[in-house]
């Protein structure tokens, strides 16, 4: 397939017409018009009247209606009648009247919203592209991305077969850990009855194939997977039985087939896994339909999310051999690609939940960060609107591409355990390719489905090494952070099989599992069923603290007596001194069992090591390393220093008590004072990091060129340093010019990332704002609002900078913009002075079109613009 770059197209401002979509979409649709042509020619095979019979039956089912809505009624009055009788207070009344009409109002919205799924899942695109013009597939907008209906039409066909298949896996992997789950909600005896998926398949929204940079032995391709199918799945919970239906799945699917192998089939597997968490809904039925409420199905729905997640969400995936002369080992043990470690420092200006006596009052954050299937969650800080963390957590990445890190802020609530009671407060995303290809973000996000808020965050990237001198480096570094959770290498275990375990009871085999630990991390293995020599062949993966000192523990445990049949202790430190780090297919005795009990594993120890070190290293080796290079992401304090002098900008303070016009007076007031600024003071300006990001556009495998790091500073944060920017069209740091009008100029960052639908505006600085009065300095501000609409919530604003005619904010801002909308607005920028009796004078505006061709293709613009008087827009 072709890797065109999407850069020179652009959809029109006019919405696609349906001749236009019917030529679209004429393949697709043939075999429809022909089924209509079919039934033109055949008039006479029309449905034949309803007969006597079928009259009766609709006479009885009224009759029967009829009885069932009188017996309702009757019910109804003897309750309130013998209420009344009792003399039991109105609450006994109007409780339950309250509970019916709020389960009754949500289960028409969730029916609603899966109906709307349901018709797109049956629908053919047409009709999906005619009834939601502005949110169109992904095949529309990105050529790489491909319409597979023929993939489709297989599913269509093959889906009734893939019963077996998936009854299976229900049943031996998911109902187990399910029961699990609800033993420690005290709801027992839970199992599966009957599953049937229906006739309805998953549907394949589009596909892309990567055949660039990927290695020759295998091919990786994605899948935008929808399933709103009319499955029936019945079960039996604490001896009442329930049923789940109109299950619905929404998500990423990565399907990697590899090795790739001379003989039938070509390929010898396939891994298959979701790269995020996918959209999980359905509905409960039967007697547990009870559960089907606001707050106390989540304790269930909760439990189905986190089982599919096991299976199949990154780092876990799916292994299916297609052929037996491909070991295990090559598509069961995890291959991370480097490990992602996260600093969730602040928030700031979050919404205010809880209700006080005087009105609403603060709330109570908590944050839950989501890389895959791993989650980390934050302590709660209780009544502010802006808490300060401070939490570390590192996550194994498996997929660069087109994974995220996802962060959710929550209101903490009292309520019963597993029932969600908190209140959202927003969230933010940032894929995970932006981090790798800078090394290091610290940046701030503006908070999505929120009206407010801001997060500010860490990340750094480490790459996976096989050398043990780099071992040194990664302690140094773990040191200086001054935080004891934090890793410095990434062990993978393979365990294999084991073989002449003892028996645990006389005359039985024993049910044998096993539990492997490292430091406070415990995984476990699937339980293999009346064998003494179980095959497990899974991998689990652990983050090691030091390797000098931690050790892997193995217990093999049978399932039915509890009791210990085996155990091994490794000293990673052993394995420090094997080639290239690991350990392949060995067997080792295991102690405190039989004599002949062995087990076979496989051990792989990677050293953590900052990529962007590596990098340096790797392109300049003739030159002194950079003072980006040789930087330590420090605890306490987000300053970068150097021994290099003359080549690093200082970062000015946010809480500085005294205005300083001249920008090269407060570096040099910054730089001698760096030792005494707080933590959350200053930060370095990532605007830099954005920019080079959105420069690249000839690299094949990269999704988005203007990724997630859309961020939002906080107000006066650092200047650009010099040469901060490689855009395509830029523009100089600084202006002696007060523009045509003589009010100023302003400098602006416009880009927009198609892939995530996002408008990026940044306010760098205003220079050569106009002084009528010595005595009376501007305290200038910046708005912005999008046109047509002017809309309160396209409302942008910042901070005001006091006493200032040359202020600096570089402040982010971003909307949620379709880019059919994007093409038809302007962006109105009005710049303020907060001096005024009758409220804040304006400065100077400005007006831009949107529909400019850089910005819709993601490298964006960085320009001076001239401010106007307020009446050449009126």
């Amino acid at each position: 397939m072709s890797d065109s770059p999407s850069a020179d197209q652009h959809p029109s401002s006019d919405p696609p017409s349906s001749s236009e979509v019917d030529s679209l979409l004429q393949p697709a649709d043939e075999a429809d018009s022909m089924a209509g042509a079919s039934k033109e020619l055949n008039p006479d095979k029309e449905s034949a009247p309803p007969n006597s019979s079928e009259l009766a039956q609709t006479k009885n089912d009224s009759i029967m209606s009829l009885l069932y809505s009188f017996a309702k009624k009757v019910v109804t009055v003897g309750i309130i009648y013998f209420v009344g009788y009792m003399g039991w207070s109105v609450a006994w009344l109007i409780t339950p009247v309250i509970l019916s009409v709020a389960r009754e109002s949500w289960r028409k919205t969730n029916d609603t919203r899966r109906s709307v799924a349901k018709a797109s899942a049956l629908a053919n695109d047409k009709d999906v592209i005619l009834a939601r013009l502005h949110d169109l597939p992904a095949w529309v907008f990105f050529p790489d991305v491909e319409r597979c209906e023929w993939l489709n039409r297989i599913l269509k066909q093959v889906w009734p077969n893939a019963n077996f298949y998936a009854k299976n896996l229900i049943k031996e992997s998911i109902e187990p850990n399910i029961q699990q789950a609800m033993a420690a909600y005290k709801l027992n005896g839970f199992k599966f009855d009957r599953m049937i998926l229906g006739t309805i398949p998953p549907r394949i929204g589009g596909v892309k194939v990567y055949d660039k940079n990927v290695s020759r032995n295998e091919i990786i391709m994605d899948l935008d997977l929808v399933y709103a199918g009319d499955c029936d799945i019945s079960f039996a919970l604490s001896g009442l039985r329930g049923g789940i239906k109109d299950f619905q799945i929404q998500g990423t699917v990565r399907v990697i087939m590899k090795p790739l192998i001379s003989q039938m089939p070509l390929i010898g597997g396939l891994q298959i896994f979701f790269l995020n968490n996918p959209n999980i809904d359905f509905n409960l039925v039967g007697v547990v339909d009870l559960l089907d409420m606001p707050g106390l199905s989540d304790i269930l729905r909760k439990i189905i999310v986190e089982q599919v997640a096991a299976i199949m969400v990154l780092p876990n995936k799916l292994p299916i051999v297609l052929s037996d002369g491909v070991p295990a080992l090559s598509l069961k043990m995890p291959e991370p690609e480097g490990v992602l470690r996260i600093h969730v420092v602040e928030a700031k200006d979050l919404m205010k939940k809880d209700i006080s006596m005087l009105g609403k009052g603060k709330s109570d954050p908590y944050a839950i960060i989501s890389v895959g299937a791993q989650q980390f969650r934050t302590q709660t800080i209780d009544n502010t609107i802006n808490p300060k963390w401070d939490y570390w957590c590192e996550a194994e990445v498996n997929a660069i591409l087109r994974q995220e890190i996802e962060l959710n802020l929550w209101d903490w609530d009292p309520g019963f355990p597993g029932v969600q009671n908190d209140d959202f407060l927003g969230r933010a995303t940032v894929e995970i390719s932006s981090v790798t290809k800078n090394g290091e973000i610290d940046t701030w996000l503006t908070l999505e489905q929120a009206k407010h808020g801001l997060v500010h965050l860490r990340m750094t990237w480490f790459k996976l090494s096989s050398d043990k001198a780099d071992l040194k480096q990664a302690l140094e570094e773990t040191q200086h952070l001054r935080v004891t959770s934090m890793s410095t290498a990434l062990l993978t275990v393979f365990i294999d099989s084991a073989k002449n375990l003892p028996q645990a009871r006389q005359q039985s085999q024993p049910d044998p599992y096993l539990v492997l630990s490292v430091g406070k991390k415990n995984e476990q293995t699937s339980v293999q069923m009346r064998t003494d020599a179980p095959v497990w062949e899974q991998g689990f993966t652990f983050l090691v603290g030091n390797p000098d000192n931690d050790t892997l523990q193995l217990k093999v445990i049978d399932q039915k007596t509890g009791n210990t049949i085996g155990q091994l202790t490794y000293i990673l430190s052993a394995l420090m001194e094997k080639k290239n780090l690991e350990i392949m297919s060995q067997p080792f005795q295991l102690q405190k069992s039989g004599p002949e009990s062995k087990i076979l594993m496989s051990l792989s120890l990677r050293v953590l090591k900052r990529y962007r070190e590596q990098e340096a290293v790797a392109t300049t080796p003739d030159k002194a390393p950079s003072p980006e290079a040789d930087s330590v992401l420090s605890r306490t304090s987000s300053i970068r220093t150097s021994n290099s002098h003359g080549s690093q900008s200082a970062s000015g303070a946010l809480q500085q008590q005294q205005s300083v016009a001249d920008s090269n007076a407060a570096e040099a007031a910054a730089l001698s004072h760096q030792g005494s600024v707080r933590k959350q003071d200053s930060r370095k300006s990532t605007t830099s990091a954005i920019m080079e990001q959105m420069s690249i556009q000839e690299e094949p495998f990269v999704v988005s060129t203007l990724n997630t790091v859309m961020m939002a500073t906080p107000p006066r944060s650092p200047n650009l340093s010099d040469g901060g920017t490689e855009l395509l069209r830029r523009s100089p740091s600084t202006t002696s010019s007060a523009g045509s009008a003589g009010l100023g100029r302003i400098q602006l960052t416009v880009a927009y990332s198609v892939q995530r639908q996002r408008l990026l505006i940044i306010v760098h600085k205003i220079n050569n704002i106009p002084l009528k009065d010595p005595n009376n300095i501007p305290d200038p501000y910046v708005k912005l609002y999008l046109l047509p609409g002017r809309s309160k919530e396209s409302k942008r604003k910042t901070n005001v900078v006091k006493d200032n005619c040359d202020p600096v904010f570089d402040t982010t801002f971003e909307y949620i913009i379709s880019n059919a909308e994007l093409v038809n607005s302007e962006l109105e920028v009005t710049v303020c002075t907060q001096k005024g009796f009758f409220g804040s004078p304006v400065i100077g505006m400005q007006k831009l079109t949107l529909n400019d061709p850089d910005i819709a293709s993601g490298q964006g613009i960085k320009a001076w613009y001239d401010l106007l008087p307020e009446s050449k827009f009126e």
